[in-house]
């Protein structure tokens, strides 16, 4: 995966023709269940690669929740937050990007609580994988959401170019206003994953796991009720420390995260090259 380009032009055209500035969440997300593509019952690797076309890729991933309160994330995506997104990335230096939507819901709740799309590049596809989302809408009355999911599935289940050939850590973003759920049993995993073997999984293990081959951030959305709990931005900071980013509203995310990665690739810049020159980021 992650052939083609991203064509600010030709994704503007096609946000026009399939009327996504006008259609409601339901009209452009119409699965009423997991697609069969994004369903990661026995995915064995997700993989971000090098090629002529892009001869140093970045692995990127977007972990968006799609639960209850959420669905305004995916939306504003689809509409014109990630044309942004890609259009920043890129023009701050970072040419060869190769994003991959993962969709979180609540392991203890709901029917699809993990969904899985492929590194892309092209505007095309990526359109294509994030309209694919089935906004499942649950969750439950819980401590929270499975965002250990994407942090269980980029440590174990993804192979990075980006690390393997060049020891430069891909970007890992979690994207929602509940706290993680602290563990996954086997049971649940098997579930999910398909038959294999597994151990029981905790928040900070997977955390640290991801870690080894991830920069991990999560971004918190403010703006919803759960996301103005002080107890949940304060057990965000316990884990991630400076790699938490709160956020007010959720159309924040189109600046902060491209800016994010640009800052990252930078300071790796600096200390490779042992320059003073600053790089200059086009917002």
């Amino acid at each position: 995966m992650g052939m083609g380009s991203y064509s600010l032009d030709d994704r503007a055209k096609r946000s026009e023709i399939k009327g996504y500035s006008s259609r409601s969440i339901r009209e452009i997300f119409s699965q009423r269940e997991v697609n069969r593509a994004m369903n990661p019952y026995g995915v064995t690797l997700r993989e971000s690669r090098d090629s002529e076309e892009h001869p140093e890729s970045v692995a990127i991933i977007l972990g968006l929740d799609v639960t209850g309160s959420m669905g305004s994330i995916p939306h504003h995506l689809v509409q014109d937050g990630l044309p942004k997104i890609m259009g920043k990335i890129i023009q701050s230096g970072t040419k060869d990007p190769q994003l991959m939507f993962l969709a979180i819901g609540d392991h203890e709740y709901d029917q699809s609580p993990l969904q899985v799309g492929q590194f892309e590049s092209s505007d095309r596809l990526l359109d294509k994988w994030l309209t694919n989302v089935y906004l499942e809408g649950g969750g439950g009355g819980n401590t929270g959401e499975s965002y250990l999911l994407a942090w269980y599935f980029a440590a174990f289940h993804t192979a990075i170019d980006c690390f393997e050939k060049r020891k430069k850590k891909g970007f890992l973003f979690t994207i929602g206003d509940e706290p993680t759920l602290p563990d996954i049993p086997v049971k649940d995993l098997k579930a999910i994953m398909g038959n294999g073997q597994y151990e029981p999984s905790y928040a900070t293990t997977l955390l640290d796991k991801a870690r080894q081959s991830y920069h991990v951030y999560h971004l918190h959305i403010k703006q919803t009720y759960a996301g103005s709990m002080q107890e949940t931005m304060d057990g965000w900071k316990q884990l991630l420390g400076d790699h938490l980013i709160i956020l007010e509203d959720h159309k924040e995310v189109s600046t902060v995260l491209p800016q994010i990665i640009a800052d990252v690739v930078h300071e790796d810049s600096t200390i490779d090259t042992s320059s003073d020159s600053e790089t200059k980021i086009i917002l």
